[in-house]
């Protein structure tokens, strides 16, 4: 079949070549665009991505390349991948390209380092002659290594405007990616970000060789926290108990493939957050995640003991061991009083 229009995907990262493989094989001419012209030469020849998604096979509808005017000239949408650390940068050079009616869609889990803002926002303040309620959040539980191997997946995609929503649902959707829409942009971005958090606290408690209970535990302690505070920032509740929200907080702490999970692993013997991050080779969002939610549930009056342990454990010296010991052994409450939600 021949290809029905064009996608850029902006960058050739694991998750953005897997998002660039789904319009692909739903016959879109793809420009996946990355800064490295060695990148995009080993995607061009030999249709692979060897530095992230080494044994995939690329379709012959991506093509990489270095410009990003380029890559964005007649594409009907945008799919911004970019690190929560590029963004503003990334999309500061959208600005000069970006066409009238083209769709921005992005793809990163994750808030500004300073500002504390959600992706949206950033782009909303680089691209300020684009409609904000347009601008689409892509997430849900996701491993770019089983997409791009067209396992069967299921993602949800957010915005204000409906109609942006289902611009992105019709332009992903296929046989093995099913993708739902949601209005909730607050939560289903404040669910993506802040569970790579809990995944860092599990690959933790795996790696110091604590069981399952510990992480069930974990893990539903961790989606009270994700709830306090996304609802606090605006979100509504049930947003955390679908698909951005739980969805990606099991997939994220329970898979090989998750790397704040491995990277939790590697704090568990003790290595310097340095090494542990230089032995990733990949950005680990959930370090400067968990500086952002330390500091918004200090503005916010929430209570998060998962994130704050972590803080502690990443930034402050604290010993792994000793942190679950003091999650552990804290005060004794009622359950549902501690998952309670903020009050109005």
């Amino acid at each position: 079949m021949p290809v029905v229009g064009k996608a850029a995907v902006l960058v050739a990262g694991s998750w953005g070549t897997a998002i660039a493989s789904v319009l692909a094989d739903n016959h879109r001419e793809v420009a996946l665009w990355t800064r490295s012209e060695a990148q995009a030469r080993d995607i061009n020849t030999r249709r692979h991505n060897s530095k992230y998604l080494p044994d995939a096979e690329l379709s012959p509808n991506i093509q990489a390349t270095v410009s990003m005017q380029e890559a964005l000239k007649g594409a009907e949408a945008v799919f911004v991948v970019a690190p929560s650390s590029a963004m503003r940068e990334v999309a500061g050079q959208m600005r000069a390209y970006l066409e009238q009616g083209t769709l921005v869609v992005h793809a990163t889990k994750g808030f500004e380092s300073g500002s504390l803002k959600r992706m949206s926002e950033v782009l909303a303040d680089e691209l300020p002659d684009y409609d904000p309620e347009r601008i689409v959040v892509l997430s849900g539980p996701s491993h770019a290594e089983e997409v791009i191997g067209r396992k069967p997946t299921t993602v949800v995609v957010a915005a204000k405007c409906l109609k942006a929503a289902e611009q992105a649902q019709d332009l992903l959707i296929n046989h093995y990616f099913r993708v739902y829409t949601n209005p909730d942009v607050v939560g289903v971005e404040v669910g993506g970000a802040l569970k790579n958090i809990i995944a860092l606290g599990a690959g933790l408690s795996d790696g110091l060789g604590f069981g399952d209970n510990a992480k069930a535990a974990l893990l539903t302690r961790g989606l009270a926290e994700i709830t306090r505070l996304g609802t606090a920032m605006g979100a509504h509740p049930p947003t955390f108990a679908v698909l951005a929200g739980i969805g990606d907080l099991v997939v994220t702490c329970t898979s090989r493939h998750s790397r704040n999970w491995r990277a939790g692993s590697l704090l568990a013997q003790r290595l310097p957050l340095d090494e542990v991050l230089s032995r990733m080779g990949m950005v680990v969002e959930g370090v400067k995640t968990t500086q952002a939610a330390y500091t918004l549930a200090a503005q916010y009056e929430i209570t998060m003991p998962i994130t704050s342990q972590l803080h502690q454990v990443l930034f402050e010296g604290k010993d792994p061991e000793a942190a679950v010991e003091d999650l552990m052994g804290r005060v004794r409450t009622h359950e549902l009083e501690e998952a309670a939600l903020p009050r109005s």
